[in-house]
């Protein structure tokens, strides 16, 4: 090959056309979807990404078969071991090839091996709708300045240079909102803040729940006067209580914690999928303070996460607790099987719900609602990153410790007094054994940290040490005989 030959670049005008189209239906009303859009979808997902071609023959499915919405349903589930791991890289993207896709997110799996999602700008703006309905329609920020700091780690990880994207294509949309983004470095925070929050009319903090709250509380300490900063709150990756928001907003000098703090329900895999408005929020707190309807609606003791989505960006389904979506994307996803606990609950049925029992929430979007406990794949969230039994075995396996424990454990993120998470794991000793707790958490803590990027990256140094609780085997309350394991418990 000759040094230094230039070659002539191949643009591609087709993608021109897509992003222009896209930019177009962004700037414009949002309008509602056609009836057959999930159906055109999947034809579309059928006949132009190879690995759903095969995935589909190979349950002897032909996708001319499917006419209606009974025939979607019966649609076998996607998942990543069975689809997104199982074909391909390239051959799970549109003509198998990964054109047209200009930025890749990544995620930790249980062993430590990346999950990787390719995106493209046209998918970013499905989701800066997402941040629109939170920024625009709750924070007033299409008329109020508003200074956006990202607060989620930055690099491969979806949470940080996503969110930075949507939100300044917000801006790119005329919202008066500027973007700052020191990632989850809490020093980097408070210095710009002071520097650049007086020339706003209001700040809004994006970050997972512990961390934005251990920024608030820091900066309390420092001297930082939050109620000059107007300041709200979006959140992702974890489900908190409504005692946790009503404190924050305290600390924060947060005067309506229902309307300025708002919670997204996301993921790596298709962004973010629902968001919390006042109108669910407000729900969510009825139900915090009358248990029983909570029980009686969610079917669980838990309070889960309440947000609405819009079923022509995310289209949802339940099945057996838990959910499932399809979505376009740089990855198709077709009835994918998320692995979160959750259910469905039409609009017009909770409002009615919550009108029977006296309760009339704040306004807010006709959106269905979805409402999430979390992940049931036997992973607890921690600072927005997935903690994998897998990784906490190989903490319990090292010279010195396996012979002292059983092998069993259970991990849970739990509150403090203070409403801080911690990372507690119970541990079953051996009969007879003296096992360390303080050696296990240092054990572990080195192992997480060798094989999980997310919790590497998204957990403060002072907070990656877990609580190592010792119970002697055959405990009744976490290792009881003659019962199936289960090595999480919800936070």
């Amino acid at each position: 090959m000759t040094r230094g030959r230039r070659y002539a670049p191949i643009m591609d005008l087709g993608r021109q056309t897509r992003v222009r189209q896209a930019l177009d239906t962004f700037f414009g009303p949002a309008e509602p979807p056609a009836e057959d859009h999930v159906l055109d979808l999947f034809h579309r997902t059928a006949e132009t990404v190879p690995a759903y071609r095969k995935f589909l023959r190979e349950h002897g499915i032909d996708p001319q078969t499917v006419e209606t919405m009974a025939d979607f349903r019966k649609l076998p589930l996607t998942d990543k071991a069975g689809y997104h791991r199982k074909y391909p890289l390239p051959e799970l993207c549109r003509g198998g090839t990964f054109d047209g896709l200009d930025m890749i997110a990544v995620s930790s799996g249980s062993s430590g091996h990346p999950t990787v999602w390719p995106r493209a700008l046209e998918d970013e703006l499905h989701v800066a709708r997402r941040f629109e309905q939170v920024l625009v329609d709750a924070f007033d920020a299409g008329e109020r300045s508003t200074l956006a700091v990202v607060c989620f780690p930055l690099g491969t990880w979806v949470g940080g240079l996503f969110t930075t994207a949507c939100v300044r294509h917000l801006a790119a949309k005329g919202c008066p909102i500027t973007v700052v983004a020191p990632g989850n470095t809490k020093a980097e925070i408070l210095r710009v803040l002071p520097e650049l929050a007086p020339h706003f009319d209001q700040v809004v903090l994006l970050g997972y729940p512990p961390f934005v709250k251990d920024v608030v509380d820091t900066g309390l300490a420092e001297g930082v006067d939050w109620p000059a900063y107007a300041l709200k709150l979006v959140l992702a990756g974890e489900v908190f209580s409504e005692q946790w928001r009503e404190l924050v907003a305290q600390r924060a000098g947060i005067a309506d914690p229902v309307r300025d703090i708002a919670s997204l329900y996301g993921t790596a895999d298709a962004g973010v999928l629902g968001t919390e408005t006042p109108l669910s929020a407000g729900i969510r707190r009825f139900f915090a303070g009358r248990p029983d309807l909570a029980r009686e609606v969610f079917g669980d003791a838990r309070l889960p996460t309440l947000v609405q989505y819009d079923p022509a960006s995310r289209f949802f389904e339940a099945q057996d607790g838990t959910l499932l979506f399809t979505a376009d994307g740089g990855i198709p996803l077709i009835r994918y099987h998320i692995a979160d606990d959750g259910g469905l609950l039409p609009h017009a049925e909770l409002l009615a719900y919550c009108a029977r029992h006296g309760f009339t929430p704040p306004p807010g979007p006709d959106l269905p609602f979805v409402y999430v406990f979390g992940r049931s794949l036997f992973t607890v969230s921690f600072f927005g990153a997935n903690v994998y039994p897998e990784n906490v075995t190989v903490g319990l396996e090292q010279p010195g410790i396996s012979d002292t424990v059983t092998g069993k454990f259970v991990i849970e993120s739990v509150e403090d007094a203070d409403r801080d998470r911690r990372l507690r794991i119970t541990v079953e000793t051996a009969p007879g054994a003296a096992a360390d707790a303080g050696r296990i958490a240092e054990a572990v803590r080195e192992q997480l940290l060798r094989l999980n990027s997310e919790f590497a990256h998204y957990v403060p140094a002072e907070r990656q040490l877990p609580d190592v609780v010792l119970r002697p085997a055959g405990d009744p309350e976490y290792f009881p005989a003659g019962v199936k394991h289960r090595y999480t418990r919800p936070g």
